[in-house]
């Protein structure tokens, strides 16, 4: 089974500020409905509030120690462990995490593919962080640049990263 990460951070590597992304970029949220459509996202607890609502034609799992009240279809797991072994179990050939930080921290040691969207911005203030792939461990496989633009206040890089000891089996 593989896993991806898919998150968009600032320059200064933050992905979340008071529980909201700190942008809105259109494009960036096309190329995760992309990245993540028909398969397994899993998210912290703090990434379901701000999202809200499950995301269509995806497996929705929320992990949390503490109840939460979700909707039919969304699935609760205490810890990954038991979400990762649930999506064995079902023969799941792919899954995406989606944040937030804890999480990433958390799971970055199971992970196959990260799929960042550097912001180019620097932002004051955050409380939630995804630091830059370490190249002694990831390898950059493509970068697409995207300006500012009417629709995007700042300019992002698409950026596919591959964990070095796995096969490349291509960016779409």
């Amino acid at each position: 089974m593989r896993f991806i990460i898919v998150v968009a951070a600032s320059e200064n590597d933050i992905i979340g500020v008071d529980n909201q992304l700190p942008w809105h970029l259109p494009d960036d949220l096309r190329f995760f409905k992309q990245a993540t459509s028909g398969k397994p996202i899993i998210m912290g607890r703090n990434t379901w509030e701000s999202i809200g609502r499950p995301l269509p034609n995806r497996l929705n799992i929320v992990l949390s120690s503490r109840p939460c009240n979700l909707p039919e279809g969304v699935l609760q797991f205490s810890s990954l462990d038991e979400a990762v072994n649930f999506l064995r179990q079902k023969e799941c050939s792919e899954a995406c995490i989606i944040g937030g930080g804890q999480l990433y921290a958390t799971a970055i040691h199971l992970v196959d593919r990260i799929y960042l969207t550097r912001v180019h911005v620097q932002l004051e203030k955050g409380n939630a962080y995804f630091p830059k792939p370490d190249p002694a461990i990831w390898t950059l496989l493509t970068e697409e640049f995207h300006p500012a633009d009417e629709k995007h206040a700042y300019a992002f890089t698409i950026q596919c990263w591959d964990r070095k000891a796995k096969e490349n089996n291509g960016c779409h």
